[in-house]
């Protein structure tokens, strides 16, 4: 499968070159807490209240989780068969790494609701694949991106609709692209950070959610 994907990989090369707890007041909590649970007990909530999951909300509480069971390599091939593949900061805890980036994203995406309900918003991310090195500086391809949403009511507990499984991919620069992009400060981390923003923005702000882009061979390739 390695041999195969790293086929279509450099056969698509030159398309892709043409054209990755702690709880302060009302918002901050941490990004390593207990782990999610997709349909949680407690409380009875309305129509009305499910109704408000996607366009009515507003958030005051954010914690974020990236298991310990994600698996994070280091390698430089050009797509790593693993959990986590993350470049953006220097070698480190890559966990810790993509929470952070993961927990400013959230806020980044929600500061601005402000509606009716008040809800607390759990996120488990299942997947954080970026460019390796090698990726970066010559095809490039896409950061892909899986995460579980959930949302919960503020006062009762009671969730708000089922979890939410979403996939946020971005196109990635490589290349001269990757270069020209770093000298004007869009790194890896801030045009994912951003992508990351408004997807979490649209998801709760249009009636449909967010939809994640249609990328190419590549994208795909990321999900085998």
């Amino acid at each position: 499968m390695k041999h195969f994907k790293l086929v279509l990989l450099l056969a698509s090369a030159a398309l892709v070159s043409a054209c990755a707890q702690t709880t302060a007041p009302s918002r901050n909590a941490p990004f390593e807490g207990p782990a999610l649970a997709l349909t949680e007990a407690g409380g009875q909530i309305d129509a009305a209240q499910l109704g408000a999951y996607n366009t009515d909300v507003r958030v005051e509480n954010i914690t974020v989780r990236v298991p310990r069971s994600l698996r994070v390599s280091e390698s430089n091939g050009y797509l790593p068969s693993t959990d986590i593949v993350w470049r953006g900061d220097p070698i480190g805890d890559r966990h810790a790494q993509i929470g952070a980036i993961f927990y400013e994203a959230m806020n980044k995406g929600t500061e601005a609701l402000d509606g009716a309900t008040p809800v607390f918003m759990d996120i488990e991310v299942t997947r954080f694949h970026a460019l390796t090195e090698r990726a970066r500086y010559t095809t490039g391809g896409v950061h892909n991106i899986n995460f579980v949403l959930t949302l919960r009511h503020a006062k009762t507990g009671a969730p708000l609709g089922e979890a939410r499984r979403i996939r946020a991919d971005l196109h990635a620069f490589g290349g001269r692209q990757a270069l020209e992009a770093e000298a004007r400060g869009e790194t890896q981390k801030v045009r994912i950070t951003n992508m990351l923003a408004e997807a979490i923005r649209q998801e709760l702000t249009t009636p449909h959610g967010f939809k994640n882009p249609k990328l190419g061979l590549i994208q795909a390739m990321n999900q085998l």
